[in-house]
């Protein structure tokens, strides 16, 4: 039996929610939106609400504990994506950037650093806004994930 693929969202902050439900629907995909209380999610019986509960990484813990090789996990969460990529998920950052195990090392180590800078009062500035171009590079990248899995669960 074949593994069905589910698409986990750790839902806090994230941009794009309404794009991943109309691909999840698409592509007939459970869809997990994963927050730390309670979040307002369409009524579909592909999407479920899950409310992990309040503690400090309480949702990144839910999602982490069930993703599996043939998932999607999107987060911008580096230390969630990493799990998730240790566990053998596709993982998309929201601006459609993919996380894998070649590009999480670096990842993981220059958000390390930029903590130890900021900590040290270094002002390092935020993440850029959120622009309509990292949308479609998020819907493209995550269609093209999901092809790709399908092709190959049908192997």
């Amino acid at each position: 039996m074949t593994h069905t693929t589910r698409i986990y969202v750790d839902a806090d902050a994230c941009p794009v929610k309404d794009e991943i439900y109309r691909v999840a629907e698409r592509h007939g995909l459970p869809v997990s939106v994963v927050a730390g209380n309670f979040i307002r999610v369409p009524n579909h019986p592909l999407i479920e609400r899950v409310a992990a509960g309040s503690g400090m990484d309480a949702a990144d813990d839910w999602i982490a504990e069930r993703a599996q090789k043939g998932d999607i996990v999107i987060t911008s969460d580096i230390p969630l994506a990493a799990r998730c990529v240790k566990a053998g998920a596709d993982v998309i950052a929201p601006n459609g950037k993919p996380f894998s195990e070649e590009s999480i090392g670096m990842t993981l180590a220059v958000r390390n650093l930029m903590t130890d800078l900021r900590s040290s009062g270094e002002i390092t500035g935020g993440p850029r806004s959120f622009s309509p171009r990292d949308r479609s590079a998020f819907l493209s990248a995550l269609d093209q994930t999901i092809r790709r899995i399908q092709r190959a669960q049908q192997k």
